[in-house]
Order: C-alpha cells, then sequence, then structure tokens
C-alpha cells in the first residue's frame, strides 16, 4: 500500500494529523530530525492508534537520508510540516532559518521528483498575508509584506512550490494557510511542547496556570479592537489535523494546485483567550501589560468558506473546547514530555 511521508510527523501538528491519517486508513512514515519533538511523541502515537509507524530521524537537509527513504518506502505523497517556526527566534537567527526551512524544502522536493513523487500539501501560515488588505481573510486576500524571517519562508516557499507546478503539471500541490493552532489531542497524551518560554500565547497560559511561569504577558493593549488586545482566528489542533486528511482528497491526478485557509472565522482578542480559559478550566492566570512586539497586527481572522466548500471540511470545536483540551495537556504533563 502507498504511504504518507509526514515530515515533521513528531512536532505539534504533525503528531495530531499523524493520529487523523491512520485513523482514515492510511499509512504513514514519519521523518524527524528531533530538534523540536521528543522521541516520546512516536511510543505515544503507537499507544494511541495502535500502529507500528515507521520513523526515520533524518533532517530534510540531508539528500542522502531522504533517497534513502524513497528507495526503501513506497512514497505517494508527502505531508511536508517540516520547518523551524519561532517568529522571534527567526529574526535572530535568519540564516538558520532560510537554511533549514528553504534549503530542506527544496532538497526534499528534488528527491520527490527524482523518485516520482509529485504530491505535497505544505504547512503554510497566515502570516503569508501579512497585514492583511482585508479581513475576514479570503484565498483571494494579496499575499503581504512579511514582517519577520519565518514568515518571509513561508511566503517563498508557497512562490516556489506554484512555480514547480507552473513548470510541470504533473505536480499536485495543497497550501494550507493555517490560522492559530491551539489544543490538544482529546486523551492529553499529546499537545504543544515548546522549548523554553513559549512564544504562542495558550502554552504560555498553560505553564502560568501550571505554575512554571509567574504572569501571562500581553502584548500591547491599544490596538484598535474591542478590548485594545490583538485579535486573531484560533482553530483546534484536531481541526486542522483533519483538514489535512481532506487536503488528500485534492492530491489526485489533475487536481493541480491549490490554496485553503485553515481556521475557525471568528477572531478571539488575548484577554478573550484569557477569560475562556479561567472560565473552562477555574484557573485564574494573572497578567500584565507589556508594549507592543515588533511586526504583530491588530486583527486577523479567516473566512474558511472555500475549505468548507471544496473539502467537506469545517471546524468542529469552539473555544472552550481549545482551553480544556490544551489545560488536559498540561496538567498532566507539567514538564510537557520531560
Amino acid at each position: 500500500m502507498a504511504k504518507i511521508l509526514v515530515t515533521g510527523g513528531a512536532g505539534y501538528i504533525g503528531s495530531h494529523t499523524v493520529v487523523e491519517l491512520i485513523a482514515a486508513g492510511c499509512e504513514v512514515v514519519i521523518i524527524d530530525n528531533l530538534s523540536n519533538a521528543s522521541r516520546k511523541v512516536l511510543e505515544r502515537l503507537q499507544e494511541l492508534t495502535g500502529a507500528e509507524i515507521p520513523f526515520y530521524r533524518a533532517d530534510i537537509r540531508d539528500r542522502d537520508a531522504l533517497t534513502g527513504i524513497f528507495k526503501k518506502e513506497e512514497i505517494e505523497s508527502v505531508i511536508h510540516f517540516a520547518g523551524l517556526k519561532a517568529v522571534g527566534e527567526s529574526v535572530e537567527k535568519p540564516w538558520e532559518y532560510y537554511d533549514n526551512n528553504i534549503t530542506g524544502t527544496l532538497t526534499l522536493i528534488d528527491v520527490m521528483r527524482k523518485h516520482g513523487v509529485k504530491n505535497i500539501i505544505f504547512s503554510s501560515s497566515a502570516t503569508v498575508y501579512g497585514d492583511p488588505a482585508f479581513v475576514p481573510i479570503t484565498e483571494e486576500c494579496p499575499k503581504g509584506t512579511c514582517t519577520n524571517p519565518y514568515g518571509w519562508t513561508k511566503s517563498m516557499l508557497e512562490q516556489i512550490l506554484m512555480d514547480i507546478y507552473t513548470a510541470d503539471n504533473e505536480w499536485n500541490v495543497v497550501l494550507l494557510r493555517y490560522f492559530n493552532p491551539i489544543g490538544a489531542h482529546k486523551s492529553g497524551r499529546i499537545g504543544e511542547n515548546p522549548n523554553g518560554i513559549p512564544n504562542n500565547l495558550m502554552p504560555y497560559i498553560t505553564q502560568v496556570a501550571v505554575g512554571k511561569l509567574q504572569k501571562l504577558r500581553v502584548f500591547g493593549n491599544d490596538y484598535p479592537t474591542h478590548d485594545g488586545t490583538g485579535v486573531r482566528d484560533y482553530i483546534h489542533v484536531l481541526d486542522l489535523a483533519a483538514g489535512h486528511v481532506k487536503a488528500l482528497s485534492k492530491l489526485s491526478p489533475g487536481s493541480g494546485l491549490n490554496i485553503y485557509n485553515l481556521g475557525t472565522g471568528k477572531g478571539y482578542s488575548v484577554l478573550d483567550i484569557v477569560k475562556s480559559f479561567e472560565v473552562a478550566t477555574g484557573n485564574e492566570i494573572p497578567y500584565e501589560i507589556a508594549p507592543r512586539r515588533e511586526g504583530d497586527i491588530a486583527t486577523c481572522y479567516c473566512s474558511p468558506k472555500k475549505a468548507k466548500e471544496e473539502l467537506g471540511w469545517v471546524a468542529q470545536y469552539g473555544i472552550r473546547d481549545m482551553c480544556e483540551d490544551s489545560w488536559n495537556w498540561q496538567s498532566h504533563n507539567p514538564n510537557g514530555y520531560h
């Protein structure tokens, strides 16, 4: 049976997607260099799925390792998550981000085509819209000026994949532009496990709730929003994972290039999330207002209409589920996988 190669499959979104793929009857192979993931994820994936999942510890920049995997495994499609993803770190380490994300993806695509594999789902981001021209953001919204090297790697890789499709129409490419994934698997066995102080809001909140951090820093309360804090489209990671399973239907021969937003279409502010978390879990979250962060925008949420019409995908989980499941994961794993 032909298999799906999941790059970065031990990471936060990758691991949840692997569970959904196996539940949908897919055969999965994982590659991950474990630079931002734990080997324990693999044990827990086996526990959750009951499947023996082939795993290769390798870097996507390692051409020989990739070639070996494509020779050994019968790969039909690739879901490409592997990449560095911390916005602040990308500003400090631009070379590392461009090398890992762009060089790695170019190497992956080259090995794919040399083995006749021309189906790819790419993990992109709403960051490619920059400060969006309009909200709710549709897929027709023009791509904007990115505000950090991480964002530019996503924008450039989208362009590279578009150009590759234009040059060779045998490719089937799906670009999934994620909004803000939060939450965790209902079992509490896998979830978001950032290294160091979290860059993202929900792991920061849960680490305050579990006593690892003293208080939440809210960056800016003078945005033109209902309470002055930034508004984002938060999506449950399980909904996001389900979106990848649905997107596989778009990797059939001749389907070409397709782009989808994956979000709920609802905007919540930072303080909305704090209050929702307090209500859902009974934990009080102390916070302080800090200056705005460079590159942050006021409001960003999507129209998920195209994904509904073309993929039959609709987000199932609301903000309460996202908060409860995030807390279920963190409270049972106060130190993540360590």
